[in-house]
């Protein structure tokens, strides 16, 4: 007799609504909260830039490195890092918040030290570049580290989509601080495998056994509820 498909054993499609639920909103929240700072930035002149910005070399500007993503040096800057931001950052965190979480913190820490170690000193430089930088390295290689058909594929697709960008990652680049793009890709990639899905925490729950014949069923779970629900809905 051929096994019934029960919600434990298909694709939660309500965790991952959820998961992209929540994703979403902590991205908005990101883009609000550097929109908000690039506004007191420019009203103060800049000032920011100039104070939170990394100056390499510096042991004193060390704790710039935790500032310097957040900041802009015009609106122009920040307009263009908004869109790759919220697309790549998305595209990381859906998997999960605190994962997410991790991950961003590294790659302040890597795209930042690059800079700190290997930039010219008689600069300042700022921006979320290098951070986006680590989320495309992320997206593009966690499918292959945790063996995710869906995010391989996404990790496929967004890797030949965008491969143009790894031309400002390496050294010579003008204009840009190339070390920070290489040192946040790194990290990206390192990141994949740091915070990769642990065996068994990801996997399904084992399906639910067959009724024994006159033993009474019991009702339906929430989960398998919500699940119908839904499915009737076409979701």
């Amino acid at each position: 007799m051929a096994a019934q498909n029960t919600p434990s054993s298909i694709a939660d499609p309500a965790r991952m609504v959820a998961d992209a639920r929540r994703a979403f909103f902590v991205m908005f929240g990101v883009l609000c909260l550097v929109w908000a700072v690039q506004l007191a930035n420019w009203l103060s002149d800049y000032r920011l830039t100039v104070e939170g910005g990394i100056v390499a070399h510096r042991p004193d500007q060390l704790a710039d490195l935790l500032t310097a993503p957040f900041l802009h040096v015009n609106w122009q800057h920040l307009e263009g890092n908004s869109g790759p931001l919220f697309v790549f950052g998305f595209l990381a965190a859906y998997r999960g918040i605190k994962r997410f979480l991790g991950l961003t913190a590294l790659l302040v820490l890597t795209s930042g030290a690059a800079v700190w170690l290997f930039s010219d000193d008689r600069v300042v430089t700022v921006g979320a570049s290098g951070v986006i930088y680590g989320y495309f390295g992320y997206v593009v290689l966690r499918g292959l580290i945790d063996r995710n058909l869906i995010d391989s594929l996404i990790g496929v697709v967004m890797g030949a989509s965008f491969a143009y960008i790894l031309t400002t990652a390496v050294p010579g680049t003008p204009g840009v601080s190339w070390q920070g793009h290489l040192g946040g890709l790194l990290g990206g990639l390192a990141g994949a495998w740091i915070f990769r899905a642990r065996k068994g925490a990801d996997a399904a729950p084992a399906a639910t056994p067959a009724p024994v014949p006159g033993q009474a069923e019991a009702p339906p779970s929430e989960r398998a509820q919500l699940l119908k629900e839904l499915d009737d809905l076409g979701l």
